[in-house]
């Protein structure tokens, strides 16, 4: 697995994990940022042809 690889995997795992927790505090707008840099992550991850299986 390539840097670039880790790199996207592990800012959605991030992502994922604070898009739970701005939800859990009812922090409506931080939980849209996060799901929109979510959405931005999987399209450059597709776009370069990595798979990151089943992700939340």
């Amino acid at each position: 697995m390539g840097e670039f690889t880790t790199t996207i995997e592990t800012r959605l795992d991030q992502a994922y994990k604070g898009l739970k927790e701005a939800q859990s505090a009812g922090d409506d707008y931080l939980a849209d940022t996060l799901a929109v840099e979510i959405e931005d992550l999987q399209r450059v991850a597709g776009e370069h042809g990595i798979d990151l299986g089943h992700r939340e």
